[in-house]
């Protein structure tokens, strides 16, 4: 079965932040995903990660005044220099935090110079990335417009058309399935759609982003489904706890088993 990190941004809220890693491992995850690290000290995480042996597989690019209503500003005309600030600043929490996995967020746009300013933004990031830490790799997610109006990035073959355009070979697709149900219906046909492997896959349960055990997307079923198709990846627990995280966790028992 696959490996299973927890987002620490979302689960594990009862425990301070730097002790979220520990408690994370004693529950058997076997990673652990930040959204936005970028409020505490980059030793201090690494420091409570590495205690913990609990590695960090993935971050956020800087999502900026998330309040204010910013989700980052990739696709956003008129904010390169701004975007590129942001890039350097996320590259430096990767190295530091030893993540392999960086999602760039595109913020909130559209239209034809919003993509033209994205695939650049990538390109440019593609580029800086490679050059600066070669072990990392880029990812670009599709998020539905019902939780996220206004997103950029909301549809998994513009997502992939994108992707093939830019041919970055540390640029990939990430997969949320929660995203996936709500923008098409159906997360385990829009994984059989795809046609590139994705390079980190996110899961939570539909309706109510809540644990993944239980409403539309059967996830047994999935996770198996990744299995069979060689997906070799992490996959993260990305939701909002009905009641404790610990609670909760009975799917991440399931899944152990088989």
């Amino acid at each position: 079965m696959p490996r299973f990190a927890a987002n620490l941004s979302l689960l594990f809220t009862e425990c301070a932040p730097l002790d979220r890693f520990a408690a994370a491992r004693a529950a058997g995850f076997q990673g652990c995903e930040l959204l936005f690290p970028y409020d505490h000290a980059a030793a201090d995480l690494a420091q409570a990660a590495e205690a913990a042996a609990l590695p960090v597989v993935l971050i956020n690019t800087p999502g900026g005044n998330w309040a204010g209503g910013e989700r980052g500003v990739a696709a956003i005309p008129g904010c390169e220099a701004r975007f590129r600030d942001e890039f350097d600043q996320a590259l430096e929490m990767a190295a530091a935090l030893g993540a392999g996995l960086l999602h760039v967020l595109a913020g909130l746009a559209e239209g034809a110079a919003a993509r033209a300013t994205y695939v650049d933004n990538l390109r440019w990031a593609a580029a800086r990335a490679a050059a600066c830490n070669p072990a990392l790799r880029l990812t670009i997610e599709p998020i539905n417009g019902h939780d996220m109006p206004g997103y950029f990035l909301q549809d998994f073959a513009e997502a992939q058309a994108i992707l093939a355009e830019i041919a970055a070979p540390n640029l990939g697709l990430q997969f949320d399935a929660y995203h996936a149900q709500r923008i098409t219906g159906d997360a385990r046909a829009a994984w059989d759609d795809l046609d590139m492997m994705p390079l980190h896959v996110q899961v939570a349960g539909v309706p109510g982003r809540h644990e993944p055990q239980s409403g539309e997307i059967d996830f047994s079923a999935f996770f198996t489904q990744l299995e069979c198709d060689g997906y070799s990846g992490w996959v993260s627990g990305e939701y909002h706890p009905k009641r404790g995280t610990t609670e909760g966790l009975g799917w991440l028992r399931e899944a152990a088993r088989g």
